[in-house]
């Protein structure tokens, strides 16, 4: 399956605050807020969310192409990403801005407060899918995740003007993006991702009700953190999946970015939205349980091991034979 993934490649600087944020906000002042807190530690990480989730489906053994800008200080990350399985052919490199840079704090409890400073990243809109697909003979799914705007919305026009089937991923961009475009920018996807809070917040920013936005996708995908995920499409049943639990939780970013690679790779596997689902929230789990979006590594015995101990045999039976050879034909480095 011929999969492209659009959307930003950044720097994430990661701290942590052992207190609580809630605990130094006054209600009464919250329109002048005015804060410092102390970070226990800094980690530098790679990230953005089309890195993310393309390094995510190489490390399940597929060849994602992934889509975006980034700056002269990309090389290093841009090799590496290589080596995993990341066809990096058309990221566009600028020759005047820095790759993006993500800068969140983490505190006790796992609230987050980040600013993104998009620098190379606003060059996307630059970038056209249709020499992709032309280069790559076609493609099956194109995730259009958080990018600069303009971006968003072009490869979106692109994917409906050529008939390329495409997933809706704007997260973090709904604050952004005005009603308008938020409509533009789901309307007639085949897949639409977001988590409890967007999908009030979308509904909210176009004005659709919830039968209006299943009426112009394919499926609604609804992560719930802990609470799992839940499916849905006009005329099916409700699908819900529950999560993966683990007692090692590390650092929640990059857990969503996690979910989409997984869920993409189950589609892409043909396995149905329900294992899809699963095999989401099974690499979800792996990212949580360490610092950073990338820093965990797949190894296929284990991940089977989560599948059946959330799910039962019966998941694992299905998707470990896939992954073990989708990871033994990609050869590449884990």
């Amino acid at each position: 399956m011929r999969v492209v993934i659009t959307g930003s490649i950044a720097l994430d600087h990661l701290m942590t605050f052992p207190g609580r944020f809630a605990e130094h906000l006054i209600a009464d002042h919250l329109d002048e807020v005015s804060l410092s807190f102390l970070a226990d530690g800094l980690t530098v990480r790679r990230g953005g969310t089309g890195a993310n989730i393309a390094l995510g489906l190489a490390r399940l053994g597929h060849r994602p192409v992934l889509v975006g800008a980034a700056g002269p200080d990309f090389a290093d990350y841009r090799a590496d990403l290589e080596g995993e399985g990341v066809d990096n052919a058309f990221v566009r490199i600028s020759a005047e801005q820095y790759t993006a840079r993500f800068v969140c704090t983490t505190d006790a409890v796992g609230n987050q407060i980040a600013t993104f400073y998009p620098g190379a990243m606003s060059e996307a809109r630059e970038v056209y899918l249709r020499p992709v697909a032309d280069r790559l003979g076609g493609v099956d799914l194109v995730l259009i995740a958080p990018d600069d705007p303009d971006a968003m919305l072009r490869h979106t026009d692109e994917c409906r003007r050529y008939g390329y089937p495409f997933a809706a991923d704007p997260s973090q961009q709904l604050a952004r993006m005005d009603g308008p475009a938020i409509r533009r920018l789901v309307d007639g996807a085949r897949y639409l991702f977001t988590n409890a809070y967007e999908r009030e917040l979308l509904c909210q920013k176009t004005g659709w009700s919830e039968q209006d936005v299943l009426g112009r996708v394919g499926q609604w995908i609804t992560t719930r953190g802990r609470d799992g995920v839940v499916i849905e499409a006009m005329g099916r049943p409700r699908i819900g999946v529950p999560a993966v639990l683990t007692e090692d939780e590390v650092d929640p970013t990059g857990v969503g970015d996690g979910f989409r690679a997984g869920f993409v790779c189950g589609v892409a596997w043909d396995l149905g939205p329900e294992r899809a689902a699963e095999i989401g929230c099974a690499l979800a789990t792996l990212v949580l349980e360490v610092t950073g979006p990338q820093g965990y590594r797949l190894d296929p015995g284990r991940f089977t091991t989560m599948l059946t101990s959330a799910y039962g045999a019966g998941s694992a039976d299905a998707v470990g034979p896939v992954l073990r050879a989708a990871v033994r034909e990609a050869g590449v480095v884990r």
